[in-house]
């Protein structure tokens, strides 16, 4: 899961090309929720499941993790660097898989994206380092006999997936609302062990994150124009072909 800045604030970037984080409030990107779900979900069921939850980020990620742990779970794992600031996907792949692997796996359980970068390619990224199967963008999932069982829906059709475990899954924001924290739940997750772990603890070096082992970057970044106002069409029986008009001057049509 991922601590991101709040999708509704003004996000900008810094002189460097990487998200400023200090200057808007940060929470648990709302697509990550959903997984946090689906994992609760598997362990209602009647699955023997442990739910541990990882992030990556500075001091106030274990924001994040601290709501997941309230909304259910049993764990969670903080990797906390500054030398990991400024990596991209590539990076950020590299340093949860090691975590991943430390911790040990049966199913890693992703959202669809992240709601400040939205690139939703570090799910196929991690399975690939893991070396076990990608299950994306599920709208639900089963878990039965040692494999994970979704549905996807694409534009021009509905496909069943299935996967053998261990596996990377991904869900979208149509696999089931995410739970409110109550608030036993909230101070119960004050109890539950939270691991700080940085890059040495993961056998990384600086070399390998950040900047230095970036694939990609930010060349230059322009605030979004502000709105203009609208303009009003009056339906005086010519309605119709001023709108007409006005959509093919856009060309929307």
């Amino acid at each position: 899961m991922k601590h991101v800045p709040d999708a509704t604030a003004d996000r900008t970037f810094t002189e460097d090309g990487t998200t400023d984080r200090d200057s808007v409030d940060s929470l648990l990107s709302e697509l990550d929720e959903y997984a946090v779900e689906q994992a609760l979900r598997i362990a209602e069921s009647g699955v023997d499941a442990e739910i541990s939850y990882l992030t990556i980020g500075p001091d106030d990620a274990r924001d994040a993790l601290r709501k997941a742990l309230a909304m259910g779970g049993d764990s969670a794992i903080h990797v906390s660097d500054e030398d990991i600031v400024g990596s991209d996907a590539f990076g950020t792949s590299l340093v949860l898989a090691r975590a991943i692997e430390r911790h040990g796996f049966d199913l890693v359980l992703c959202g669809m994206a992240s709601t400040d970068g939205t690139m939703g390619v570090v799910p196929a990224i991690l399975a690939e380092r893991l070396g076990v199967p990608a299950v994306t963008h599920l709208e639900d999932l089963a878990i039965e006999d040692g494999t994970v069982t979704g549905r996807r829906e694409g534009d021009g059709a509905t496909v069943r997936i299935q996967g053998a475990l261990p596996a990377v899954v991904s869900v979208t924001d149509r696999s089931g609302d995410a739970r409110y924290p109550s608030f036993k739940g909230i101070m119960a997750a004050k109890k539950k062990p939270l691991e700080t772990l940085d890059l040495a603890d993961l056998g990384l070096d600086a070399a390998q994150v950040g900047p230095a082992g970036a694939r990609s970057a930010v060349d230059a970044a322009t605030r979004r124009p502000a709105r203009t106002k609208g303009e009003i069409i009056t339906d005086d029986g010519t309605g119709g072909f001023g709108l007409a008009t006005f959509l093919t001057t856009k060309k929307f049509i």
